[in-house]
């Protein structure tokens, strides 16, 4: 067990920037995943968000490229992200550990002019940071050039999937070089089209399973508030936003319209919110999330997408007005809080609508919620555990029936009660119903004329 960086046997330059960047003891990912990656194996990793898994990979491709340092013309290193938001966040990473070296670093993402980023390439950075999308138009063009590359990474790999970066991520792979070092970080390695870019990026990869996907922190406390209708909902949320004593919170909606309707009713309000979502540009998502880092703002309205890869230190509480749309969701949002051992609050706010398919997320990830009520707003909604009154209806008929059972056994069987019954008469009105087939009509005088009876048969 790793106790310290310094038994990673980095260089003196790289443990001055780790001690800069406030690490003391390695996380279980970066105790299993530095050793692999210094000795120079492809990785597949699972692992959650905000396991230190950045710094897992970028302390060994610093060292890898300070070892070898030596004139070229391309790129040393690649690291392939989903969202603008986590290549930022892995370029505030690298300031820190690279700090005390001259090691360059720059982001290509899309939102940005590509006149800047073209000159940003021709410095020829040791390091690029990258959505999919936009580097591969910059390949096509000839803008960027992957034949010297070392290490590879894909970082939120499942996420770039989600995305539909999955063709582009490959046609990116064809144009590195084949000698590299590869290295695949993952929520989950069982994500469909996963193993079609495992195949052409690995050779010989050691699997890691870290922290699990399903896995929780223990000091996040997950809570669950009932509410009637959306109405209702959004009533107990500024409650909550009134009342508990959070510095920073990040509350979620699943559509990127409910997060701007919200936005402007709690502003109205007379609440610090502000949304961040998909449709925002670069300039403008920065200026949000620096309003709430900042403290101007102290709530912040986001979706799944906008907020995949987000990193705000001192976020205390998350609150789900939507229901995510799946466990694995859960998990991405609720670990915006409780981060480096941090205690959190998770908060879901659930309408009868929502009840099944919250109580399956439930189920999913083994969570425990803790009920909590609003005085004043405690909902007429009364929710069951799934299967609960069933398992009663099935004692109760199962003691009945054990009884008329009883009962059947104590009465004898006699000839006497069987003898001359004979066949019961029905009236002639219920003969073939049971059958399915409709009661036979009286016959009439009219009946008995073979030249009428003819005629009506064959109108019928």
């Amino acid at each position: 067990m790793m106790t310290n960086f310094d038994d990673f046997v980095l260089p003196q330059a790289l443990l001055r920037g780790v001690a800069k960047a406030g690490f003391q003891t390695p996380t279980a990912v970066q105790e299993q995943v530095i050793p692999a990656a210094l000795a120079g194996r492809d990785l597949m990793v699972s692992a959650a968000t905000g396991t230190g898994k950045t710094a897992a990979f970028l302390l060994p491709m610093i060292e890898r490229i300070l070892q070898e340092q030596r004139p070229r013309d391309g790129l040393r290193a690649l690291i392939l992200v989903p969202t603008r938001e986590l290549a930022r966040q892995i370029q505030d990473h690298f300031m820190r550990l690279a700090s005390y070296t001259r090691l360059t670093l720059e982001v290509i993402i899309g939102g940005e002019s590509k006149a800047v980023q073209v000159a940003r390439l021709r410095k020829n950075p040791d390091i690029l940071v990258a959505t999919p999308g936009r580097l591969l138009e910059f390949l096509e063009l000839g803008e960027a050039e992957l034949k010297d590359l070392d290490v590879l990474v894909l970082d939120e790999a499942d996420r770039m999937l989600d995305l539909g970066f999955g063709q582009d991520v490959l046609a990116i792979i064809g144009h590195t070089n084949p000698d590299r070092q590869s290295m695949l970080f993952s929520a989950t390695l069982h994500q469909r089209g996963l193993r079609q870019i495992t195949e052409r990026l690995m050779k010989d990869p050691l699997v890691l399973t870290i922290d699990p996907v399903r896995s929780h922190p223990p000091q996040i406390l997950h809570q669950l508030v009932l509410s009637d209708d959306p109405t209702h909902k959004r009533e107990q949320l500024t409650w909550l936003l009134r009342h508990d004593s959070c510095e920073k919170t990040l509350v979620f909606t699943n559509t990127r319209i409910a997060a701007s309707a919200l936005g402007e009713q709690l502003i109205a309000a007379g609440l610090r919110v502000a949304v961040l979502h998909g449709e925002l540009d670069q300039r403008e998502r920065n200026r949000v999330i620096a309003l709430l880092q900042s403290g101007r703002v102290n709530t912040l309205i986001a979706t799944d997408v906008a907020a995949r890869g987000l990193d705000i230190p001192g976020v205390q509480c998350v609150i789900n007005l939507d229901v995510p749309r799946c466990g694995d969701d859960y998990l991405h949002r609720t670990g915006r809080t409780g981060r480096a051992g941090a205690a959190g609050v998770a908060i879901s706010l659930v309408i009868p609508t929502e009840w099944n398919h919250f109580q399956s997320i439930e189920r999913y990830l083994d969570l425990s919620f803790e009920r909590r009520h609003i005085e004043g707003l405690k909902a007429r909604f009364k929710a069951r555990r799934s299967g609960t009154r069933s398992k009663k209806k099935t004692k109760e008929t199962s003691a009945a029936a054990l009884a008329s059972a009883a009962n059947a056994a104590r009465q004898k069987d006699r000839h006497r009660d069987r003898k001359n019954i004979g066949k019961r008469r029905q009236p002639s009105g219920a003969r073939g119903v049971e059958s399915g087939h409709a009661p036979l009509r009286k016959r009439g005088p009219a009946d008995t004329d073979p030249v009428t009876s003819e005629r009506r048969d064959h109108e019928e």
